[in-house]
């Protein structure tokens, strides 16, 4: 059980592009339909309550809209079959801990750091890398940019611009598409 949990804990904050503390206080009241995606049903929104504050300030929220079906089977098998095994009753915790609390921002990046270490993967990786991941990945589909910036909950282009990683392949993809567009220097 908690194994399957954070697996989905961790495809949650990749496919919404959560940080640590966003995803660590969702409850199940904040996936909610869009009804311009009726086809992801009751996870086609989530609400982050709880997203990064400006100094002196609350913290901000959001609607993050769903953009991978996957990412609703995925949460949807979780909250149907494995989260009521842990006894959580009426209580909206998304992510309970085994004692029944909430998990905490510290078992996330704890638990991150073993399931990588036993992959054989870098330290350097962490919970947020999948926040990253899911911005390159969004633009490298071809996302809107303000969409990601909209959708990450950043006030500024240039933040999320900062999170993109392109690879090699997107460059010359790009490229190409400029080439065959016509755009040619002077000669």
């Amino acid at each position: 059980m908690p194994a399957f949990r954070d697996a989905t804990l961790f495809k949650v904050i990749y496919a919404w592009g959560l940080r640590r503390r966003e995803a660590e206080n969702l409850d199940l009241a904040d996936f909610s339909r869009n009804p311009k995606a009726p086809e992801f049903g009751r996870y086609g929104a989530c609400f982050v309550r709880f997203g990064k504050a400006v100094k002196g300030s609350p913290p901000r929220r959001r609607t993050v809209l769903t953009v991978w079906d996957w990412s609703v089977e995925a949460v949807a098998e979780y909250v149907e079959e494995v989260r009521p095994l842990f006894g959580v009753g009426k209580r909206q915790l998304l992510w309970p801990s085994e004692r029944g609390g909430r998990i905490t921002g510290r078992h996330i990046t704890r638990r991150f750091a073993e399931y990588r270490d036993a992959l054989g993967l870098e330290e350097v990786l962490h919970p947020h890398c999948l926040r990253h991941s899911y911005i390159t990945h969004l633009i490298e589909d071809g996302a809107d940019p303000f969409f990601v910036q909209r959708q990450v909950g950043h006030a500024w282009g240039s933040t999320t611009a900062i999170y993109t990683h392109a690879g090699s392949d997107f460059m010359n993809n790009a490229l190409r598409e400029v080439l065959d567009a016509g755009l040619r220097g002077t000669e």
